[in-house]
């Protein structure tokens, strides 16, 4: 029942196996792994929106400017993993994005969250996201 309202409310889910080389000294999965997980989740929801794909034509693209996380709860080998992620704010050059990650038991484990910039490689600078990218990211 919980994951049901977890995907209603994050529609993007990621599933991984959590792998015994992620584990740390302590036998639970490091924490740098986690921004791993949280990385992954991002590109999806970048390439779900298509924000990467005006990189390849006209050199602007989605860059991370923050990202944090809170831990709640361990992660532990071996198991598997959800990775849920949603669109929190849109504004005029900017978007937040809100990332969970539940264990194999759909138990928080981490909560995390970005602020990525529409960026212009060319001429590093950032620019206003279009409306044709902001609707399809609204409609995510």
């Amino acid at each position: 029942m919980e994951k049901e309202t977890h995907t209603h409310h994050f529609p993007l889910n990621l599933h991984l196996r959590l792998d015994w080389s992620e584990m740390d000294m302590y036998g639970h999965i490091n924490n740098v792994m986690f921004f791993k997980f949280i990385q992954a989740s991002r590109i999806g929801f970048w390439q779900k929106a298509g924000l990467e794909s005006g990189y390849y034509k006209d050199k602007i693209g989605p860059i991370l400017v923050s990202t944090g996380c809170q831990f709640k709860k361990p992660l532990f080998f071996p198991d598997n993993i959800t990775v849920e992620v949603r669109l929190e704010f849109i504004k005029t050059t900017s978007i937040g994005l809100h990332h969970r990650i539940l264990n194999g038991k759909n138990e928080l484990s981490a909560e995390a969250h970005d602020v990525i910039v529409l960026f212009d490689f060319a001429t590093n600078e950032k620019v206003h996201i279009p409306k044709d990218l902001r609707e399809a990211m609204e409609k995510i």
